[in-house]
């Protein structure tokens, strides 16, 4: 066989291939991180809105409110117990999963002190149509990044797994959220209910355009074409 052949057919050099592969991972770990951090800021607008928070953080905001502590680690406590609720289901948490657990409750309660909670109402409208954006973003990038699924959406996948229906495992959780937060007195209001219709279809566009790919196989060329 010749050389030109051996050259086609030969596969990538290992350190272009180290490369690579690390550029893309520090790729999805900016999505990732990007997410994560959007995700806290956008809870924490919706929170100085004062319109009304989507069912887990109605449930946060209700907690935090009976323990006298900020929503922030309630977000961190909340995360970390249901991610308990992943072993009998034998869910696996990825990186991505635990930096979640963390980091987005340490987002919210710093944004909660950077940010003031307006009195007129067409500002707390754009405050609340500003952090809807900013969360189905986020969402789509944090997932899109393919290091693992927040705490809750693993626990909802996993009962889902076992033969349930997806759409009635979620249904069937976020009632059950929604209605312990309301009896401690999490803020339930417009907000809730545009958060409900606008999140799904702001994830579902957002998400091919952040999504990992598989890289394309490198093209050999015979050396004497290049």
């Amino acid at each position: 066989m010749s050389t030109t052949l051996l050259d086609r057919h030969s596969p990538a050099r290992p350190g272009l291939r180290r490369r690579a592969d690390l550029g893309d991972l520090g790729w999805r770990l900016a999505r990732l991180y990007a997410g994560l951090v959007g995700f806290g800021v956008s809870l924490a607008l919706m929170v100085r809105a004062r319109l009304g928070l989507d069912p887990w953080d109605v449930l946060h905001q209700g907690i935090a409110r009976h323990l006298g502590v900020p929503i922030g680690w309630v977000v961190i406590a909340v995360s970390g117990l249901v991610l308990l609720g992943w072993i009998p289901l034998r869910q696996r948490p990825g990186f991505g999963t635990i930096s979640n657990v963390v980091v987005v409750g340490l987002v919210v309660n710093a944004t909660l002190g950077l940010t003031p909670s307006p009195a007129d109402l067409a500002v707390r409208a754009a405050m609340l149509c500003a952090a809807i954006l900013i969360n189905g973003v986020s969402t789509a990038c944090y997932i899109g990044a393919g290091l693992g699924p927040g705490a809750r959406d693993g626990l909802m996948t996993g009962i889902a797994a076992r033969g349930h229906s997806l759409r009635a495992v979620r249904t069937g959780i976020e009632i059950s959220v929604l209605g312990v937060g309301v009896i401690l007195g999490g803020s339930v209001g417009m907000g809730t209910v545009a958060y409900a219709l606008a999140i799904g279809p702001l994830v579902h566009f957002f998400l091919p355009h952040v999504q990992n790919r598989p890289a394309p196989a490198p093209i050999h060329q015979p050396r004497g074409e290049q």
